[in-house]
């Protein structure tokens, strides 16, 4: 790490920092040193002390969200001294999917449930406020709201089914938010409404002409545009000149085949500013003059979308975007602006590592920084703008050391047909980074999913453990373009298949992997993957590890959380398959293709990959005479929460990867308790 003249950094990673650090109990140091003849998972079992930071409008506090064994809190910090002034804690599987400061002392909560520690959380659509100063909190708008009783005809707040999600929160009123609010029903109309959030008293403000709309406002807090899409799934933009005016649709997929998203105003309003798709290659950030609906193109890179917007501090005016091009890098609409200049500085002195403002005081003095990179997990830092000093805060898996941990650098390579694939690899730390013994793991989703560069704790067991890691975003991944997610589309089991095989071979003849000792390991999409790699490619694999996998695709068409009517029904169909067809490409109808050994580890609560997938699958590998090992628990969901449960099956993948690939078990630390698996 270098440092640029006159920037003062108080404090690092690893130091004994007292205060906040302890307060969401950030564990002290454990020794995880890479190389070693054995693992000790501890390290990548035990949770984080905190998932997200804010800092206050006025710097007077910080919010935090906290995991817990099955849930997540919110807890609300004086930085005065460091103490708890709230806590929001919600029920079993509970999480915070997102929160945010709407004014200096109240901050509103979004909740989710989340059925698992791979599932994505799925908002409950309720929003919690929470007063910063006394910690005391209420429900505002959602399906648990409860009235003031029998006994009154005055209820503060409106009673009713529904599901809420913040739009805007009015940075300049300080008391009042925009919502976007929808019935319990397929595909809802939604409509936006303003609520106090301090009563949760609300009233409409316009309709979307769309289902499932989301709302953008412009910089006065108007609803402008409302995106959604209906059964079809056939996405559409419109727009309006404000309010009470009509709705006009200025943008139909089934016209133009692609997208176009609105990300924000210029400050004047006159100018929108949009993510589009584009007809090859990458999205663009695109300007819409407003007066004369022209088009033109602001910012876009040759190969990587847009990866986070970047704005102004305190205002909802994007001034710039994130791209994950291999590693992250940043772009501005105005490589002059006050905002580029300083990313470039805090970039200068934390050299090679992303470095990203994730908060800042209104008056733009202070700034909350997150400085990452593969190798570290996240340390964060309170920036004195004018100052220019940086005070460490706190670290994210602070018993983490960089300098032990493993590099992931990215990759590129070419698959069959020619289309260009990204991917990275992680090499043992110290390792010549040839002939090593090799896990493909590919990411779930799979299609608008993106393995990134950064601190990847699967991948960096795995090379503790000895092993280089390969992951691939395959065509569907997001990240590359409509195109190359669309090239995805009903290819479960055939070309994206493929592109995992052919990423594999890429790496046997670079030297990297050693041709007789590679396994194929993934959790969900991923887990259908593994099985399918070893199905399709009997002779390229060593073993295969599905976790919380689905292998019957005809199945995904009646069970699971993604088969519902309407949008969800077409989506299915268009994305996975026709039920009739999907048979020739489920791992557990081509169990007796398989020659290698299997693991397969699933939760009884799974929502989105039935355990009744993975039955299937032990079912006929054991029919096809297969060798395959299980872990189920019934009380888990999509991944494993519990830390016990995390521990026994981190325990049993590497003894497994271990007796196939050769190499390193978990410690006798690491104990796992009596095993629950066949």
């Amino acid at each position: 790490m270098r440092w640029v003249p006159g920037l003062i950094l108080i404090g690092k990673r690893g130091a004994n920092v007292k205060g906040i650090a302890t307060l969401l109990a950030c564990a002290a140091a454990l020794a995880a040193t890479p190389g070693t003849a054995a693992v000790n998972v501890e390290a990548y079992v035990k949770k984080d002390g905190f998932e997200d930071i804010k800092l206050s409008p006025t710097g007077e506090y910080y919010a935090a969200t906290v995991p817990r064994e099955d849930r997540t809190i919110l807890v609300v910090i004086r930085r005065s001294d460091n103490k708890p002034s709230g806590v929001v804690a919600g029920e079993r599987n509970s999480v915070i999917a997102d929160f945010d400061w709407v004014s200096p002392d109240r901050v509103i909560v979004s909740l989710a449930e989340k059925f698992g520690n791979l599932a994505r959380p799925q908002l409950t659509g309720e929003l919690y406020g929470v007063d910063a100063a006394t910690g005391s909190g209420e429900m505002l708008v959602g399906q648990r709201l409860q009235g003031a009783g029998l006994g009154t005809k005055i209820q503060p707040k409106k009673v009713e089914r529904v599901a809420a999600f913040l739009t805007d929160d009015l940075p300049q009123d300080g008391k009042n938010v925009i919502i976007a609010v929808m019935p319990f029903s397929g595909d809802p109309f939604t409509r936006a409404e303003k609520m106090d959030a301090y009563s949760g008293r609300r009233h409409p403000v316009a309709r979307a002409p769309v289902r499932n709309a989301d709302f953008t406002t412009d910089n006065a807090g108007v609803v402008r545009f409302a995106s959604g899409f209906g059964a079809d799934n056939i996405r559409k933009l419109y727009y309006r000149q404000g309010d009470g005016a009509e709705w006009e649709l200025i943008s139909d997929e089934a016209v133009t085949h692609r997208h176009e998203s609105p990300i924000g105003f210029s400050a004047d309003n006159r100018t929108a500013y949009l993510q589009a798709e584009q007809e090859t290659g990458p999205d663009a950030i695109i300007t819409l003059d407003l007066a004369t609906r022209s088009r033109k193109e602001l910012l876009r890179d040759d190969d990587s979308d847009p990866y986070r917007i970047i704005y102004r501090n305190g205002t909802r005016v994007p001034v710039g975007a994130f791209f994950m091009d291999g590693k992250p890098r940043t772009g501005f609409f105005d490589e002059k602006s006050s905002e580029a200049v300083l990313y470039r500085s805090l970039q200068a002195a934390f050299g090679g590592d992303s470095v990203r403002i994730t908060s800042q005081t209104s008056d733009g003095r202070l700034a909350l920084v997150q400085v990452s990179s593969d190798r570290n997990p996240g340390d964060f830092y309170v920036f004195d703008v004018q100052a220019k000093k940086a005070s460490h805060l706190l670290s994210r898996s602070s018993w983490f050391d960089p300098e032990k941990t493993a590099a992931t650098e990215p990759l590129q390579l070419k698959a069959r047909d020619g289309l260009t694939l990204h991917g990275y690899l992680t090499l043992p730390k110290g390792s010549g980074g040839k002939n090593l013994p090799m896990v493909v793991m590919p990411h779930g989703g799979p299609f608008g999913v993106q393995d990134t560069w950064g601190f990847d704790p699967d991948a960096q067991m795995l090379a503790e453990a000895g092993y280089a890691v390969l992951r691939l975003n395959y065509r569907g991944s997001a990240g590359y373009g409509a195109a190359f997610m669309h090239a995805g589309a009903r290819e479960w089991g055939l070309k994206m298949q493929d592109d995992l095989t052919d990423a594999t071979r890429w790496a046997t003849t670079q030297g990297i992997a050693d041709a007789s000792r590679i396994c194929i390991y993934g959790g969900s999409y991923g887990g259908y993957a593994s099985l399918m790699g070893v199905a399709k490619e009997p002779s390229l694999y060593k073993c295969a590890v599905g976790y919380v996998g689905v292998y019957d695709l005809p199945t995904m068409h009646t069970e699971g959380d993604i088969q519902r009517r309407g949008s969800g029904e077409t989506y299915i169909r268009e994305w996975i398959g026709d039920r009739e067809a999907l048979g020739a490409t489920s791992p557990n109808r081509m169990a007796d293709r398989i020659k290698v050994p299997v693991f397969l580890a699933a939760g009884g609560e799974d929502e989105r990959a039935p355990i009744k997938h993975s039955e299937m699958m032990e079912k006929a590998l054991r029919n096809a005479g297969v060798p395959v090992e299980t872990l189920y628990y019934k009380t888990e969901g999509h991944g494993f929460y519990l830390e016990e449960h995390r521990r026994e099956y981190y325990t049993r993948l590497l003894s497994f990867l271990a007796r196939h690939l050769g190499g390193a078990v978990a410690t006798a630390a690491s104990g796992a308790p009596a095993a629950r698996g066949k």
